[in-house]
Order: structure tokens, then sequence, then C-alpha cells
């Protein structure tokens, strides 16, 4: 792990801590810190070794944010996080960002593929099950004990 480099207050714009990032994106502190670790957000910090964020942190995260709900990895988000602009994100055009993201959509469509022939065997199973169930006897009424 690398020790923190201290960014000076005064040369820096960043005036936010942790705190308060993670309260105006909704993220968690600690999955903050993962990003971090990750190589997609990259704070500043004070001389005590304080996180601080600035403004274009909030839209980074909400970047990240979009980009994991379409199902991109932090490894990918990584790559692709320079070409994002927006809290939206839209994507300029960068390096093999088109390549990456034609490979994802392609990876989604055999999942969803898999999982279709997953739900159909599953509901050939349920339906025999079924099948079953409708020619057995009704099984006997329970008896009344007496009590005692």
């Amino acid at each position: 792990m690398t020790t923190p480099t201290a960014v000076p207050m005064a040369t820096s714009t960043a005036t936010m801590r942790i705190g308060e990032l993670a309260a105006r994106t909704g993220v968690s502190q600690r999955l903050l810190r993962y990003y971090e670790q990750q190589g997609l957000l990259t704070p500043a910090r004070t001389p005590a070794g304080y996180r601080i964020y600035d403004e274009a942190s909030v839209v980074t995260v909400r970047q990240i944010r979009a980009l994991l709900a379409a199902g991109l990895t932090t490894q990918v988000i990584r790559r692709i996080l320079p070409c994002a602009v927006g809290a939206e994100p839209k994507l300029q055009p960068c390096d093999d960002l088109l390549a990456t993201l034609r490979a994802k959509l392609r990876s989604l469509d055999e999942q969803m593929a898999a999982l279709r022939e997953t739900r159909q065997i599953l509901a050939q199973i349920v339906a025999a099950t079924d099948a079953s169930y409708a020619s057995c006897p009704a099984p006997p009424a329970p008896v009344a004990r007496r009590a005692s």
C-alpha cells in the first residue's frame, strides 16, 4: 500500500471531505475508498492525510455509478472513465472504447441467451411436476383429535 501524498490546501481546489462527498452522491464512504483503491477516484490529501475532494469528484462518482449500472467492471471503467463527460455520462470517442462496449454488449447477450435457456428448462420441469400433481389423488383430510 502506498503512503498518501499530502496536497497543500492553498494550491488545491479540493474542499470536500469524504463524508460530504458520500452525502452528496449517496455512495458510502467505504465504497468511495474502494473506488480510490480501484484507481477510479483520486482525492487530494491534507497534510494530516485526510482525503479531500473537489466538485469534479461528485460528477466522477456519478459517472462511475452509471457505468457500473450498465454492467461494466471497475477494470473496464478505469479504462474508459477518461472518455466520460457529464454525470449521465456521455462517452467521447477514445481508443478501443467502442470495441470495449461492444464486447460487453455481446457478453450480456450471451448471458441473456443462457438465462432464457435455463428458464425454459425450469419451466418444463415445473409443467411436468404440475401435471404429476394433477393426476395424484387428493390427500386424505386430517383427522381431528379429541381433547383429552
